[in-house]
């Protein structure tokens, strides 16, 4: 019943022409505070840490927001530390300014800690602040966000997770 609830969520998100506006079920649990964060370089006071630390601030200069330096192909990575079963990720962009530097990134998730893992969606719409991707059941430990193919700066200012593990804690992979 809950893949079906998922399921009739985001088809009707896409129906009307907004996938990226999904939200969480009520209830839903974010994993992303479970794991452990790394990005392709630092720039200024953006670490990896602060797309997982709960503040939804979309002002970078406040503080909120990862930041990488102007990376070719800079990717955010999370390891949820074991597998799960992902239903939604949701990623708070940058408002302040440079909200379209994440158009063309692409979310991917797998069992391969260098990233090389399927792409579970793309960001194509960066013209609201919240921007969901429907995984609708993607198995994986690891969940990257990169912008493939240019030198970019890569900015966000969270990213959550909503799923399922697929082995309890005491079963941690590491």
């Amino acid at each position: 019943m809950k893949c079906l609830a998922i399921l009739l969520v985001c088809v009707l998100c896409a129906v009307d022409g907004w996938a990226q506006l999904c939200a969480p079920q009520p209830g839903a649990e974010n994993l992303a505070g479970y794991g452990i964060v790394t990005q392709s370089s630092g720039y200024g006071i953006g670490g990896a840490i602060r797309a997982i630390d709960g503040n939804y601030d979309t002002n970078y200069h406040n503080h909120p927001c990862t930041h990488t330096d102007k990376d070719y192909e800079p990717w955010w990575k999370l390891d949820l530390r074991r597998r799960a079963i992902l239903d939604l990720i949701v990623i708070t962009n940058r408002q302040d300014c440079c909200a379209e530097r994440l158009r063309g990134a692409q979310v991917k998730v797998g069992d391969s800690p260098d990233g090389n893992n399927p792409v579970c969606g793309t960001i194509t719409d960066v013209s609201q602040a919240r921007l969901a991707i429907p995984c609708e059941g993607v198995e994986g430990r690891y969940i990257t966000v990169t912008i493939p193919g240019r030198a970019e700066y890569l900015t966000l200012c969270e990213v959550e997770v909503y799923g399922h593990f697929t082995e309890t804690e005491n079963e941690l992979t590491c």
